[in-house]
Formats: structure tokens, sequence, C-alpha cells
């Protein structure tokens, strides 16, 4: 089944049975992965993460270094705590995603959702929770949360056999990382950054079974509606996902990268034409907006096709900070324009 239309991952109506639903009705022939929409205490991606962190009898709670991009704490470890003894105890990914699967192979046995969609599962990097959360030992502490996010994921495939799944990496804090919002532990300038984000995907993609789909979500932030800050061009997005094909030693399914809104000139693609993708790897430009709707899209599609043959359609980011009441249009309004492809 080729797809059109690809979900990020939030979907702000009820409940996940809601979401699937709306997707397999919607988008029915459209859509080869759905994810669960992340409904309830997920609904702001990681944000639910800070509690659990503060929550830690290793960690305590410290005021950021200044204004800042998104949720403003941080913590870092106590008083006499060696950094690199903190373990991670459940994050909650995996009690999500095995909940929300039942529902999932209910409605897939009952021919709600098609025999060939997959229940895609979206999964931050440790870089996000660390660089927007962690205020000191930022080395130390992410070694310990990628630990516990993989054996997470373990937790998940123990259940969901891997051909009934993708598994979606989303990639966002590391572009602030590169564009200086959020300071960066590791690497000294951009080329090093990217070298050691680039190993970091490598390995978590690493971590995903052959027989599961694996894609990346690539990103400059949704918070509030705004961009960490807004991307010059294509130019980083190619560059890590050029790393990606070079250095995963497994099939990379798809790749997701965002279209800002002002953006339905030639040149904001342009770095994108050297981008050799593998045959099998779609890649999804999230130039949907509903500020715009098909029109807006429609321009964009006929830039992305300056410089692109194929692509899929996606929003920017997620669509969780949508109101729900707004979701079934904007469902519909990803057929219409998947319809323009």
């Amino acid at each position: 089944m080729q797809s059109t239309v690809h979900l990020c991952g939030s979907v702000p109506l009820a409940d996940s049975e809601s979401v699937f639903r709306a997707v397999a009705t919607a988008l029915n022939g459209r859509v080869r992965r759905i994810p669960d929409g992340e409904p309830g205490e997920r609904d702001n991606w990681v944000v639910w993460q800070l509690a659990k962190l503060s929550a830690h009898p290793d960690l305590e709670t410290v005021p950021p270094p200044g204004p800042e991009y998104g949720p403003t704490l941080r913590v870092r470890p106590r008083p006499g705590v060696d950094p690199a003894s903190v373990v991670f105890g459940p994050l909650g990914y995996s009690a999500a995603a095995l909940d929300s699967w039942q529902v999932f192979s209910r409605l897939r046995a009952d021919g709600v959702i098609p025999p060939d969609v997959r229940f895609q599962v979206s999964l931050p990097t440790p870089i996000a929770v660390v660089a927007a959360f962690i205020g000191a030992h930022q080395a130390e502490l992410e070694a310990a949360y990628e630990a516990r996010l993989l054996a997470e994921l373990d937790e998940i495939l123990a259940v969901i056999p891997p051909a009934d799944l993708a598994v979606q990496w989303d990639t966002a804090v590391e572009f602030a990382v590169f564009e200086e919002v959020y300071p960066a532990w590791f690497g000294t300038d951009y080329p090093s950054r990217l070298t050691e984000t680039v190993t970091r995907l490598v390995r978590l993609g690493a971590a995903v079974p052959d027989g599961a789909e694996l894609g990346y979500h690539l990103c400059y932030g949704d918070f509030e509606h705004r961009h960490f800050v807004e991307p010059a061009d294509t130019s980083k997005l190619a560059d890590v996902t050029a790393g990606l094909v070079d250095g995963l030693g497994r099939r990379l399914d798809w790749v997701h990268m965002p279209v800002p809104r002002g953006r339905a000139d030639e040149a904001y693609f342009a770095p994108l034409a050297n981008l050799s993708l593998p045959a099998e790897a779609t890649l999804f430009l999230g130039l949907v907006h509903v500020t715009d709707g098909l029109d807006g899209a429609r321009a964009r599609i006929a830039a992305a096709r300056g410089v692109l043959k194929t692509f899929g359609i996606a929003t920017e980011c997620g669509m969780g900070r949508r109101p729900p009441q707004q979701i079934p249009a904007l469902l519909d309004l990803h057929a219409a324009v998947a319809d323009l492809l």
C-alpha cells in the first residue's frame, strides 16, 4: 500500500479509538500507518515528562537560566548524587502504546481499520527531553534516559508484532540546538553537532527491528504555533536525512520535514535537490496548514515540484495544539491535498 498522507503523532480527539476511527474514515487508502493521537497527559508532546523527571528522588527542580522557548523549569541531580548513578523508571510510553494497541487491533479485526495499516508509535529522541528539561549533567542523564526509553521500546516489541508496527523518532529539539536556541552538551559547532546528532539517531533507528517500519519526524517546533526559529531553507533537514541514509544499516521507510506557511518558494526546497533517498523511503512534506487551506497547499506543492519528483503530505507538526472541533475538517483537508498529488 502506498501512502500519500502522514500523521506526525498528536490528534486531539477524546481518546485513541476516536482517532483511529476518524483517520480510518477520512483518509482511507491514503495512510499506511495511524498513531493513537497522544491523548490525555501526552497531549503536549514531551511536556508530560517534566513531571516525571521532577518526581525522581535523585533530581531537584531549578529555574531555567533565562527566558526560553517552551516550558521553563529544569531538573538537575541533587547535591551528593552521582549523575552517572541516576536510573529512570517507567516513562509511560510503553504503557500508553500497549493500551492503544489493544484498541487498534480490535478495530482492525472489526474491519474499521484496513488490514494493511500499521500501528504507529511516535517516541521523542532523548535530546528532546534532556535539552528542554535538564539543567546540568546532560550527558550522563541523556545516557540514562536513552537506556530507559529503549527498554520501553523493547516492552512494546514484546507485545506488538514488528509486522504490525511503525516506529517514529520525533527529532525536533536537535534543530533548536543547531540554531543555538538551546545550549549543546555535544559538539562545538554545527558540523560536530550534526555528526553527534546523526550518530544518536542511527543508534535509535538500529533499535527498531527490521520487520517494523522506521521513520523520523524532523521538526522546528510548534509550541504556541511558533518555530524555534524560522528555518532559512531545508539545508539542515537535508543534512540530517543524508546522515541517516548513509548511517542506517536497515530500511528507512519515511522522513517528515516541515514547510513553513510563508514558504511557497522553490528556494526553500532547493537543498533537497541533491538528497538521495532509498526507493522504499517516502519523503513527507508538512505543507498542509489550516490557515490557508487547499490554496496554500497547492502553492507549496507547486514550489516543491520544482525540486522534487515525488513526496507525500502532512502538517508541519502534530495537531495537538489545534482545537478538537477543527480536526474533522483538517483530516478532510489532508485528503483533498493528497488528491492534488
